[in-house]
């Protein structure tokens, strides 16, 4: 109780990007470049759970990694509970259309937490080995190992068939489509949406260096009284 009272504000950013994740990746982004449709390969979930390891790289810098680890099984234990408890939720106030099978939720929820515990500790293993360089790097490095590692779990575990033993396939995401809609080759749908999701997760861990440096800044300046 002492560790959530301390470090409130990264256990309650990390509980918020955990929470506002499950609940947005219900909801395909709807929006056209041209032909291509993003609603194919993006959710707006994609926007909000990268800013994760922004708060596992700023309490790590700020307290050092134990503490960063303890702030990442507070997002583990959030991140496995909304993905059983959101979409049938959302699904009973009619914010999405289709229900979960009680399988599926377990698959997600399997796939959620181990995608986010193995890479959430991988960044804080790759950030402190960083450290002690240019302040660009242990951020960096730290967030683009851990995507992905994320990227490749959670894809795998929650939609491959040789994770079938988790919970049942899911029939769509098994469908043969372009590869990000757009390009000739044929790929099964889940590749495409995890190639669409580590591309956004590249993007915001380079927009996340301006918040992250601004924050450390603010903390090397001296007191004032």
């Amino acid at each position: 109780m002492n560790f959530l009272f301390r470090y409130l504000p990264f256990v309650a950013a990390m509980a918020l990007v955990v929470v506002a994740s499950n609940v947005l990746v219900q909801f395909p982004l709807q929006l056209a470049i041209g032909d291509f449709s993003l609603a194919d390969v993006l959710t707006w979930g994609a926007f909000t759970y990268p800013f994760a390891f922004l708060v596992t790289d700023l309490a790590n810098r700020r307290y050092g990694p134990s503490v960063a680890r303890r702030i990442v099984f507070v997002g583990f234990m959030a991140a496995v509970l909304c993905s059983i408890v959101s979409p049938p939720l959302l699904y009973r106030l009619g914010l999405i259309e289709f229900d979960a099978a009680a399988g599926r939720l377990v698959r997600i929820a399997c796939a959620s937490g181990a995608a986010f515990l193995a890479a959430q500790l991988l960044d804080v293993a790759v950030f402190n080995r960083l450290r002690r360089q240019s302040w660009w790097r242990a951020p960096i490095f730290g967030t683009l190992a851990g995507s992905v590692l994320d990227t490749l779990v959670f894809f795998s575990v929650a939609f491959a068939p040789a994770f079938a033993f988790l919970g049942p396939n899911e029939p769509f995401a098994l469908e043969q489509a372009p590869l990000m809609g757009i390009f000739s080759t044929d790929v099964v749908r889940w590749l495409s949406w995890a190639a669409g999701d580590f591309t956004v997760k590249l993007a915001i861990a380079v927009f996340a260096l301006i918040p992250y440096r601004l924050m450390v800044l603010r903390w090397s300046r001296p007191a004032t009284a």
